[in-house]
């Protein structure tokens, strides 16, 4: 028998982007109600690979697949999939799972499990739960209903307990509750910087052993009195052992509890809509355009109902708290202002080659090391940056994104169906950009031409007729311009299709977004 001990809170990074879980729960929707057997194991497994969620090594080595996964628009035969499994043997041992590919299902799905999406034991019915319908169902909304998303997000994380049956440890809290409640206490403290928790502070909650928000408080004021926001790394890992009742330090590594930890802790966090970054990434505090919110949850899940069972505790994550979907409509913020003071702060503090490499990376699915950035999920994050380089390289244009904010005025999601991604306005023309990481030709005819030729034409109709769009994606396929072709002819409407480097190329030469038409 496993004997449980102090860990630090340690989410699963096999799925670091939330947009992949209800990818994960697709490929499995089509068993729901089967008992698991290895069999079926093997068919999600095929479809993962199949819908290039996971990409064995083996795929990169072998030029023929590599292509293939290269190519948005290319699928694996039957045959390759099979290919691919017989030859990609996993070292992989999960309790309650054969050695192999049926342990590293239950690594993809176990995180998914904890949040209450899914239940699921080998020869037991596999029962996608209410969240976890509702979850699919968001994503599959055109366009997707991210602020649902978000909101089924927040469900799991105010519910999420360290110590729930799924987990061995002698931790007992309920982090998001616990974070926000520490957070309130340093803000009615006014010693304090009123800015939330530094981000070098965060690994003393990711150990802390209990559900004393305010012990936990007094903790972190006393480190504070000890050495204000200077101390060390080594400082608060020796704290953190202290806190784990450990000397371990080959079991709990410093970089592990005052990196890796640190980075999943904000990234699952935020993924709850409750937190936003401050002082360049420095410090997490709540995020006031949700504070009706965050009172709730603070209020309401401080204290906990625990269980023994997994099956209790996946149906009480696996249910909807309708209160929070009632707050968010009583509460809508008009953040325009602060979205847009935000944008050109932004762009004016940051270099043009810093802005082009971060279009870089996100359209070449490269991890941002930037400690505001790498928290913004990539389709949002490329929002983001071509609002940025607009303002950067055309002086005087207005420019105007429609993603979602936090009070700091930096992007929590996309901007919603209805509207383009960023609208611009010149003393000459209007100019509107819609982004995306999709390469197909799907994706992009289907889904971002004939809806921006659509949203063109109403304009047109509606406002003055010199105006155009952008649509600007990693690569751009072939059926995509043929589209915007057919879109002048037909309608007389100008769409120009660019894939990011004739962008960059573009918005460096050009001096007024008029040239885009040209």
């Amino acid at each position: 028998m496993t004997i449980s001990k102090a860990k630090p809170l340690s989410f699963s990074t096999t799925i670091r982007n939330p947009e992949r879980i209800p990818n994960f729960l697709r490929c499995i929707l089509p068993y729901e109600g089967k008992n698991l057997t290895s069999g079926i194991i093997y068919n999600v497994v095929k479809s993962l690979i199949r819908e290039k969620e996971y990409s064995p090594m083996i795929i990169q080595r072998t030029p023929e697949l590599r292509a293939i996964a290269e190519n948005d628009d290319a699928v694996f035969t039957d045959a390759q999939l099979d290919w691919i499994i017989t030859n990609s043997p996993q070292k992989h041992k999960e309790a309650g799972f054969e050695y192999g590919w049926d342990s590293r299902f239950d690594t993809w799905y176990k995180m998914i499990k904890e949040f209450g999406f899914i239940k699921y034991a080998m020869g037991e019915p596999i029962i996608v739960t209410q969240t976890g319908h509702m979850l699919v169902d968001a994503y599959l909304e055109e366009p997707s209903n991210e602020k649902k998303v978000q909101l089924i997000f927040l469900n799991a994380l105010m519910k999420y307990q360290t110590n729930n049956p799924l987990r061995r440890t002698l931790n007992e809290n309920a982090p998001l509750p616990l974070l926000l409640n520490v957070i309130k206490y340093l803000h009615e403290d006014p010693e304090e910087n009123n800015a939330g928790l530094a981000r070098h502070e965060l690994p003393i909650l990711i150990c802390w052993r209990n559900n004393n928000a305010y012990a936990a408080y007094k903790y972190i004021k006393a480190i504070r009195a000890q050495c204000g926001f200077m101390c060390s790394e080594e400082f608060i890992y020796e704290h953190c052992l202290s806190i784990l009742e450990s000397t371990n330090r080959t079991y709990f590594k410093m970089d592990k509890i005052c990196h890796e930890s640190v980075d999943e802790y904000i990234r699952k966090m935020r993924m709850s809509g409750l937190l936003s970054l401050r002082g360049n990434g420095r410090f997490l505090d709540i995020n006031t355009f949700e504070k009706a919110i965050a009172d709730y949850v603070a209020q309401n899940y401080t204290e906990y109902p625990k269980f023994d069972s997994e099956n209790d505790y996946i149906d009480y994550m696996g249910t909807i708290d309708k209160t929070i979907l009632q707050i968010e409509d009583k509460n809508h913020v008009d953040y325009k202002d602060v979205r847009k003071n935000t944008l050109y702060k932004y762009a004016a503090d940051n270099s043009k080659d810093f802005i082009i490499q971060e279009l870089l990376n996100v359209c070449s699915k490269k991890e941002s090391k930037d400690q505001v950035l790498r928290y913004i999920n990539a389709p949002t994050r490329l929002e983001f940056l071509t609002s940025v380089a607009l303002v950067q390289h055309f002086e005087g244009l207005d420019v105007n994104p429609n993603y979602s904010v936090d009070d700091e005025g930096l992007p929590v999601f996309t901007a919603s169906g209805g509207v383009a991604d960023i609208e611009c306005y010149d003393d000459d023309c209007d100019s509107y950009y819609e982004v995306s990481l999709m390469c197909n030709r799907t994706d992009q005819v289907n889904n971002e031409i004939i809806p921006i030729g659509r949203h063109l034409k109403e304009i047109k109709q509606a406002k003055r007729k010199d105006a155009f769009a952008v649509f600007v994606a990693p690569t751009i396929h072939t059926d995509t311009v043929e589209a915007t072709e057919w879109q002048k002819m037909k309608y007389g409407i100008d769409i120009v299709a660019l894939d990011i480097h004739k962008f960059i190329d573009k918005i460096g030469k050009f001096r007024k977004a008029s040239q885009f038409k040209a």
